[in-house]
């Protein structure tokens, strides 16, 4: 709670801030365009080019209106006070994983957002608001949704084309509903499978996570004018950069053992393996905004020891991504993030300010922010070029998005929402996704004839399937959301079915045993081994593998989890072995290479290794000896009449 006397100060220095930038922005906006007596403003003429719009407007603003512009809260923090987004001039809202209207529908998202927006255009210059929410693999905060495999899948599939055509499903779905931007895609590359974010990568070889950087194209479309459209978001290339290459143990958050930890590199492996994805994010498809990483990196050039937060670093965030590699858009903070630069409040805001973030994810200190900032300006510690700088790359993504002309929801494809045809190219990915391991004695593909037993929780439970970031932001087990689970797939091809969950049912007479093994939902550094997380397999999965495949002729385990687990005691065991990753809504693609409708054609995004000592180990590493090489997969021939 604000303490009473804080509220008066601050509007005491507000008013002397604004008197003085009102001041101050005079000569700029007469040197822009001269004001006519009624005549409209020459930002809110869509005829005229964007950089002429952003000029006139920042002309026309307050330092207050300016950082304001720069501040972004969490929709529970200002729920219950929506008038915050008009008196602190809010650039924008974002939805947490799991933070969710009441109402968890199309319309009852729609109504949110416009509820929040009616409040920005309230403000004197009425400048829309940028609403934000994580659709990582698919708009999956909503019930209903398309939800898609997560990327490490997606990887797998080896399919530019699809992770391009997910990422314009997931772009309707989510604009239909209000928020206008998406945390997405996550173009990290994943050198330890240890980290808890191992599947929001698209793998471990930068050459492939940069070929599925053409999902930024899904989401904004091929060209400029695309993306006012009520098809196409602005999207956030995630986490700039290193995030997935941190060293184990170095992480400070918390328990966390390797997320928001250090990458300890050199410059030139760190632009090879790192940074390379953002230059084609940036070239190739024009990325609208960046979010830095948690995570630091510390150069070994100058010896280590010495980490920066990326948050922090005026090298990676200006001078390599805005000069060097030319980004034009602009810098989003992750959650809090600069919470974790060294020094008290005022130094981080300074430091990351002038570092180049642009605007300040800062979900429940939005007030204080404000006031900070300001403080720091006034003080001469923050340019004001700098202000304007970062307000000027924000304006110009809101003007790109049309949001001046149409700044409510469109919610004429709402219908859309996990429609027939949305869940078909997910089902689509599903099975392009799956990576077959191992295939003794024909075991695969499945005969519709064939008594089938199922054992394992996770071939039935579409919420362990979907895994993190799904309604909520760790994920929950259980029947969370529409869809089809792997069982459901299966007894969809043959009325033949036995299901034990524990393995604890009759298996005589059945002629095959699949056995369906993984991991349960988690995100983030919660997820990282050594954190409660292993990358063994549970017990229960070894317990069910034991008595499934020693008792039926014919033995297939499928894993479904967020990275590969150690199998290697166990693979003597089964006839064969897939590589299922977390596939989402759509468990029914699974049973479609199963039983042969279509073919198994996955590989590998990443290096499968032997136990988890063998921790990290990537292609091209010397003495490389995984269980399955980066790359791996075997293939089936589609068999159409099955």
């Amino acid at each position: 709670m604000r303490h009473p006397h804080q509220g008066a100060i601050a509007t005491r220095i507000g008013r002397s801030l604004v008197a003085l930038a009102t001041i101050a922005a005079i000569p700029s906006a007469v040197a822009v365009r001269p004001a006519l007596a009624g005549a409209s403003p020459a930002y809110l003429d869509a005829r005229l080019p964007v950089a002429e719009r952003v000029s006139d407007l920042l002309g026309r603003m307050t330092l207050e209106e300016k950082v304001g512009q720069m501040t972004q809260a969490e929709r529970g923090a200002i729920d219950g006070d929506r008038d915050q987004i008009t008196s602190l001039a809010l650039g924008s809202v974002l939805s947490g994983g799991g933070s969710v209207p009441a109402d968890n529908t199309p319309s009852g998202w729609a109504d949110m957002v416009d509820a929040y927006q009616s409040k920005a255009l309230a403000t004197r210059l009425k400048i829309p608001l940028l609403y934000g929410i994580d659709s990582v693999h698919g708009h999956n905060n909503l019930v209903g949704a398309t939800v898609f495999p997560h990327n490490i899948g997606m990887g797998a599939t080896r399919d530019p084309r699809l992770v391009r055509d997910e990422e314009r499903i997931t772009a309707i779905e989510t604009k239909a509903t209000g928020p206008q931007w998406v945390f997405a895609p996550c173009v990290c590359v994943s050198r330890d499978l240890r980290w808890g974010r191992t599947y929001e990568s698209f793998g471990e070889d930068p050459r492939l996570v940069t070929e599925m950087a053409v999902g930024i194209e899904g989401f904004q479309g091929e060209r400029k004018r695309d993306l006012a459209t009520n098809r196409h978001v602005l999207a956030t290339a995630k986490h700039y950069a290193g995030d997935g290459d941190t060293v184990f143990g170095s992480s400070t958050s918390g328990t966390y053992t390797i997320d928001q930890g250090v990458t300890v590199t050199d410059r030139k492996t760190f632009a090879r393996i790192d940074l390379a994805p953002y230059v084609t994010a940036v070239h190739e498809y024009g990325v609208g905004s960046i979010m830095p990483s948690f995570s630091s990196v510390d150069w070994k050039e100058d010896g280590v020891g010495n980490p920066v937060k990326m948050s922090a670093s005026t090298e990676l965030l200006t001078e390599v991504l805005k000069k060097k590699i030319g980004f034009d858009g602009f810098l989003i903070s992750d959650w809090e993030a600069i919470h974790q630069i060294p020094g008290d409040y005022a130094t981080q805001v300074r430091t990351s300010v002038n570092a180049g973030m642009d605007m300040f994810m800062e979900p429940y200190s939005a007030p204080q922010f404000v006031r900070t900032l300001l403080a720091e300006v006034n003080a001469g510690r923050v340019k004001t070029s700098r202000i304007d700088d970062a307000v000027g790359r924000i304006l110009k993504a809101k003007f790109e998005l049309g949001l001046f002309e149409h700044p409510y929801t469109d919610r004429g494809l709402a219908k859309t929402i996990g429609s027939p045809e949305h869940r078909a190219v997910a089902r689509e990915a599903v099975a392009k996704s799956q990576v077959l391991l191992k295939n003794s004695r024909g075991a695969l593909p499945l005969r519709k004839d064939e008594r089938i037993y199922v054992a394992g929780a996770n071939a039935d439970d579409i919420g362990n399937q979907a895994g993190g970031w799904t309604v909520t932001w760790q994920g929950s087990s259980g029947d969370i959301i529409p869809g089809t689970t792997i069982l459901d797939g299966i007894e969809q091809n043959s009325s033949h079915v036995t299901y034990s969950e524990d393995a604890s049912a009759p298996t005589s007479g059945s002629d095959v045993g699949v056995v369906v093994v993984g991991e349960t939902p988690y995100a983030e550094g919660v997820g990282d081994v050594g954190n409660g997380h292993t990358l063994n397999l549970s017990d229960t999965d070894k317990a069910n593998i034991d008595t499934v495949c020693s008792a039926i002729r014919t033995c297939v385990v499928l894993d479904v989890a967020g990275r590969p687990q150690i199998v290697t005691d166990q693979l003597s065991e089964m006839d064969a072995f897939v590589m299922s990753w977390l596939p989402g809504s759509e468990g029914a693609g699974v049973a479609d290479v199963l039983f042969g409708k279509r073919a198994f054609t996955g590989r590998l995004p990443v290096s499968w290794p032997r136990s988890e000592g063998q921790e990290p180990i990537n292609v091209g590493d010397r003495g490389y000896k995984p269980l399955f090489p980066y790359g791996y997969g075997l293939r089936t021939a589609a068999h159409h009449g099955h």
